[in-house]
């Protein structure tokens, strides 16, 4: 029988050789046993949020997810767009509703919010202490808060009708991810696709919050190809790739009410 063999594309040949080379770095370096345990990362001279964030803006960020009852989605979706009217047109709210979503692929009936405190943690504390009296929405069957900030690179809210990507990375070095990405970034800027990256500072700490615009389904694979064939991409993925634990995506459509189309 005559032999045959496959030739793997070039995204999974560069991942595949970033795990081979990083074991090797490993073993060279230090003995195998102490290799497996072992991943040294340079000493960071100052606080995640102080290295990785914008140091011009004081803003302070909410993302929040709620599981909404299968039934029940089109009115919780009536009575969001209710109260976030309402904390709009009242001065004495420091925040506001950035984007509201319904995710398409991904956990399905659930809402996500992404909301803006101007001033930072005052401004956050004040919110919440006069909202100490709204409960969550009677549809609702699950809440999840996460404090983010924007990341140093970030490039922020676009208007433009589209879905939205999600992307959810939570690397094992935070600044040398970082320090990496800020330079892939700017392989994802000539189709405008990019919207906002934030870092969380409370809830699931170590975690990446990533936005992207497509316009279907379709645009987003052909941009996402498109990457591969700029000079310096592939080297990006290669370094950040071993470095990443897990990551996710969601697909999402804006809501009705959403300032962020």
């Amino acid at each position: 029988m005559a032999a045959t063999c496959s030739v793997l594309p070039k995204g999974q040949l560069l991942y595949r050789n970033a795990a081979k080379l990083q074991v090797a770095r490993r073993f060279s370096d230090k003995g195998w046993f102490q290799s497996m345990f072992v991943h040294e990362v340079e000493a960071r001279k100052d606080a995640h949020s102080n290295l990785l964030s914008k140091s011009e803006t004081s803003d302070l960020y909410k993302i929040q997810f709620h599981n909404v009852k299968p039934d029940c989605l089109e009115a919780y979706n009536n009575l969001e767009a209710e109260v976030q009217s309402k904390l709009h047109l009242d001065q004495d709210y420091p925040c506001d509703v950035v984007g509201s979503w319904n995710t398409w692929y991904g956990d399905q009936d659930q809402a996500v919010h992404l909301w803006r405190y101007t001033g930072g943690y005052p401004a956050l504390t004040e919110c919440l202490t006069k909202l100490n009296n709204n409960k969550v929405p009677p549809t609702s069957c699950g809440l999840h808060d996460e404090i983010i900030m924007e990341k140093s690179e970030n490039i922020l809210f676009v208007k433009r009708q589209s879905n939205i990507d999600h992307h959810i990375t939570k690397p094992g070095t935070m600044i040398e991810w970082g320090n990496h990405w800020a330079r892939a970034i700017k392989h994802r800027q000539e189709n405008d696709e990019a919207i906002g990256g934030f870092f969380t500072q409370i809830g699931d700490l170590y975690e990446v919050h990533h936005l992207w615009a497509y316009k279907d389904l379709q645009s987003r694979e052909e941009t996402r190809n498109s990457a591969w064939q700029k000079e310096g991409w592939d080297s990006s993925v290669y370094y950040t790739v071993p470095l990443i634990r897990s990551m996710e995506s969601r697909i999402m459509i804006p809501t009705k009410s959403s300032p962020l189309q």
